[in-house]
């Protein structure tokens, strides 16, 4: 005689082994414009020179756009170069399916659309999500931290402006939905605006960012006007770029 089968608890996942998260990361977009070329890794060789801290074992998506339609390159290879100079391929974007198979292949992720084409220099914008509003949301009672932030930590403000009372150094990350604020020398990265505010601004005493990003605009420090760095300074976005002058 069969024994009646026994309903199997259903397991506390406060005891499971791990946890899934949603996360905030930098993640550097490399747009491909001509992959084949023998001059880019030379040329992206010297661009790392110019600031190795920041791109230091970096991760990085591949932005195919320009290429989508293309006839793919050997991405495992590529990605192997990217690999020895310190920079961490972790998936492509704007990818046609033959791109994507190669992607597949070579064990990179199929990310979603952004860094849409006519972006100047090292400043690119993310695509919205579609279906998605693209009024500002509203803005909480925000953050105020008096400590100083410092390299390989992240604060975030979800709900409203992000202030910082005291120096945030190399490596740290400084996110807000509204406007940042930081009252000493911001040597981390700031992305105010996260949630697609493009009225949110950035506000220091002492520039000396490795990453400025308003509402998905990005502007790596080697872009920023050397006469400006050290200055106190507020920056905002216009368009498709990134504006960055004296606080009036």
């Amino acid at each position: 005689m069969e024994r009646p089968a026994t309903a199997k608890a259903a397991p506390d996942p406060r005891s499971a082994p791990f946890q899934i998260r949603g996360s905030v990361q930098t993640i550097l977009s490399l747009r491909l414009i001509a992959p084949g070329d023998p001059e880019l890794f030379p040329l992206l060789r010297d661009r790392i020179a110019h600031n190795p801290e920041f791109f230091r074992d970096a991760p990085v998506v591949l932005d195919l756009a320009p290429v989508a339609d293309a006839t793919p390159i050997d991405l495992e290879a590529f990605a192997g170069e990217l690999r020895r100079l310190r920079l961490v391929p972790v998936g492509v974007q704007n990818a046609g399916p033959a791109w994507q198979a190669a992607a597949r292949a070579a064990g990179l992720a199929l990310l979603g659309p952004g860094g849409q084409p006519g972006g100047t220099g090292s400043t690119t914008r993310a695509e919205p999500p579609r279906g998605r509003p693209t009024a500002p949301p509203p803005r909480g009672a925000g953050l105020v931290i008096t400590e100083p932030v410092r390299g390989g930590q992240q604060v975030s403000c979800p709900d409203g402006d992000l202030t910082v009372l005291a120096p945030v150094g190399h490596g740290a990350e400084l996110v807000a939905a509204g406007h940042i604020h930081v009252y000493g020398p911001l040597r981390g990265r700031a992305f105010a605006g996260a949630n697609g505010d493009e009225r949110a601004m950035i506000f220091c005493d002492q520039l000396e960012a490795e990453l400025l990003s308003i509402a998905g605009v990005y502007l790596v420090s080697e872009d920023v006007d050397p006469r400006l760095r050290g200055k106190r300074v507020r920056v905002w976005c216009e368009g498709e770029r990134l504006s960055i002058g004296p606080v009036p």
